[in-house]
């Protein structure tokens, strides 16, 4: 899928696959955050097999002007899980929100370990 809209100048047309890359980067600047995991074994083979093609622990769904996000990530030890996951939900949401214009509905979290 992608998000589609239109503008005084035109139709724009963001990719799923874009915007998964835009996340990621977002979510690398949170402190707390040390990476993302495939979120189960089928994901884990999957991103085996492709050569870089998906970030891996980000899906991103679209459906008509709203956006929905699930990430896997692991968290640095020693920090607070909620406030970390607290901070990476709103600097995800307003950003994806700033960078597309169009509303993110839902961002699941998954905590997939901690590191240090």
């Amino acid at each position: 899928m992608s998000v589609k809209t239109n503008n005084i100048y035109g139709k724009i047309v963001i990719t799923d696959k874009t915007i998964e890359r835009f996340i990621y980067n977002v979510a690398m600047d949170c402190y707390g955050i040390v990476e993302f995991t495939p979120k189960n074994l089928v994901d884990s083979v999957v991103d085996f097999f492709k050569y870089g093609t998906d970030v891996k622990g980000v899906k991103v769904h679209s459906s008509g002007d709203r956006i929905f996000i699930d990430l896997a990530v692991i968290v640095k030890y020693g920090v607070s899980i909620k406030a970390v996951v607290e901070a990476l939900k709103e600097s995800v949401k307003y950003k994806v929100e700033r960078f597309t214009g169009m509303i993110v509905d839902t961002i699941n979290v998954k905590v997939m370990g901690v590191k240090n």
